[in-house]
């Protein structure tokens, strides 16, 4: 199961880290890791190289994470909302939630 976790402070959320594999089909062919998997590289490149904003990305072997450095992003929520419907539409292999930090 991929597990999100966005981390919100002062009602902002600044950061997110994902990890795990759907287990909805074989490697290759597993439409849930693919959009869930696209959807975050998209997320992390638009933060850091397009909007130039400063944030520390780690990636792990089937983890990602990214934390704001201070200037918060829409792009985070987008993501947020981008992968809590994707969790709506496959319940048993992506869970999404916010922890406070």
């Amino acid at each position: 199961m991929i597990k999100a976790v966005f981390n919100r402070s002062g009602g902002e959320l600044c950061g997110f880290s994902v990890s795990g594999h759907s287990g909805y089909s074989d490697p290759g062919s597993d439409i849930v890791c693919a959009s869930v998997s696209s959807a975050v590289m998209f997320a992390c490149n638009l933060i850091t190289e397009t909007f130039g904003i400063a944030a520390d990305v780690n990636v792990g072997d089937d983890e990602i994470s990214l934390k704001l450095r201070g200037e918060q992003s829409g792009v985070i929520d987008g993501l947020y909302d981008h992968l809590k419907a994707i969790g709506e539409e496959y319940p048993e292999n992506i869970t999404v939630k916010i922890s406070e930090v």
